[in-house]
């Protein structure tokens, strides 16, 4: 059975109220560790997933791959590479009694960074605790493959994604993973369905494809959940133009939701409903000047109060 949302921007006349509740109200964090780069300049990555989880009520620690002086939208960043500091960071953090709920890897620039995951993943799994692992398989977009991307590393993060239990790509990705050749959009259902249940063969129980479409005018993610072999199509309107940062920021409200209790399509819908409200304030905003990423930090009250309401209430 496929389920079918068009999503529209949610409004509130008790949001400032909510707002107010929920920044006063004595509750447990949620515990999260996200494993992305740190960009110093242009938002994206680690700079909007740290925010968007904690505004979710999550207690996020965050393990960077690499600091960068902006995202890699800009010319020659200036980049430090962090790959051996990733496993003895994420160890300390053991040693120290930390744990957690969910963890979430995001940009992962060599075959070496993806097999450290998978160690952190093991790392924090045991008798007592089994963190809910979300995998963006960051590698491409729009048919074409980061340039460090080979046949090698690819196998490398469909090794990954074998760990996951929520994988996230955007269609480029999807392809890849399954080893065939890109199909460009728009895409039929059965299609959606199909790609989703190859990839959940390898073993996540949820896949989300973000970027699906079928049609010119609306766009957003398809989501699968194995266990109730259920599918949902979540739409918004479609706007124009290039938004760094958007696929983190749908991976961090997809944790955050799913954290907080919310089914497979309500944390997929919530997920497109906030990348479409930032989105459209980044273009009301700056037209096509979006290199310096969306405009996140206006729309949290919006998320808040979209995923949170109703545990408040």
């Amino acid at each position: 059975q496929v389920w079918v949302f068009i999503v529209a921007p949610l409004v509130g006349s008790a949001l400032a109220s909510f707002v107010f509740k929920f920044l006063n109200t004595e509750e447990k964090p949620r515990r999260a560790a996200v494993i992305n780069d740190l960009s110093g300049a242009g938002k994206c990555s680690l700079t909007v997933m740290l925010p968007v989880l904690s505004a979710l009520g999550c207690e996020t620690s965050v393990l960077p791959t690499a600091v960068l002086s902006t995202h890699g939208g800009f010319k020659d960043p200036v980049y430090r590479d962090l790959t051996d500091d990733m496993l003895k960071t994420a160890q300390h953090w053991k040693r120290e009694g930390a744990e957690f709920e969910g963890i979430c890897s995001g940009y992962l620039s060599s075959r070496e960074q993806i097999d450290t995951v998978r160690e952190i993943f093991e790392l924090f799994t045991d008798e007592h605790s089994r963190p809910l692992r979300l995998v963006d398989p960051v590698m491409g977009d729009n048919g074409t493959l980061y340039g460090i991307f080979n046949k090698e590393t690819a196998q490398s993060m469909s090794r990954l994604c074998e760990k996951a239990d929520i994988l996230t790509p955007n269609m480029t990705e999807a392809y890849c993973l399954l080893h065939e050749p890109f199909k460009d959009g728009p895409y039929d259902e059965k299609e959606l369905k199909r790609v989703m249940k190859a990839l959940s063969d390898f073993g996540p129980k949820i896949v989300i494809l973000t970027g699906a479409y079928t049609d010119g005018k609306t766009i957003g993610a398809a989501c699968y959940d194995r266990e109730k072999d259920e599918t949902a199509l979540v739409l918004s309107d479609r706007v124009p133009g290039k938004y760094h940062g958007t696929g983190d920021i749908f991976a961090a409200v997809m944790l955050g939701a799913m954290l907080n209790g919310k089914t497979v399509k309500e944390a997929c819908a919530a997920a497109v409903r906030y990348t479409a409200k930032c989105i459209e304030e980044t273009r009301k905003a700056c037209g096509d000047n979006t290199i310096w990423g969306v405009k996140f930090e206006k729309c949290l009250p919006f998320l808040m109060h979209d995923v949170l309401t109703e545990n408040d209430e």
